[in-house]
């Protein structure tokens, strides 16, 4: 169940475990919202077609903000079979140019959970 924002307009820490339509309802509340979670749930089902269980949705789009610019994501690679995915959707496992092409083809960015976030390696979970 996804908690109640703050007063700030934020979930409160940690990991929010919801159903899909839950997510939809809760965060598809206008049509620039809308057009991401059809982004969001192309790139979904292409990771579950590979094997993948398990995406985290943070950034903006998670928060009461109207008009987020994207939503930012990680999946986590256990039992994913990436030389399949990269067959079906090399675009999730394409970094560069500033993850435009996520950004175009998704409407977010989109990275394994253990990719490093950072230059100290930080992973994105």
């Amino acid at each position: 169940m996804i908690p109640e924002f703050d007063e700030n307009g934020n979930l409160p820490p940690g990991v929010h475990w919801a159903e899909w339509e839950e997510f939809q309802e809760r965060f598809g509340t206008n049509l620039t919202r809308r057009r991401m979670i059809d982004g969001l749930e192309l790139a979904m089902t292409q990771l579950k077609a590979a094997g993948c269980r398990t995406i985290y949705i943070d950034g903006s789009f998670v928060t009461s903000k109207q008009k987020p610019g994207d939503f930012d994501a990680c999946w986590e690679d256990n039992g994913v079979d990436i030389n399949y995915l990269e067959s079906i959707a090399p675009t999730l496992l394409n970094f560069t140019l500033g993850r435009g092409s996520q950004k175009i083809k998704y409407k977010g960015e989109i990275f394994p959970s253990n990719y490093p976030a950072n230059d100290s390696g930080t992973a994105y979970i």
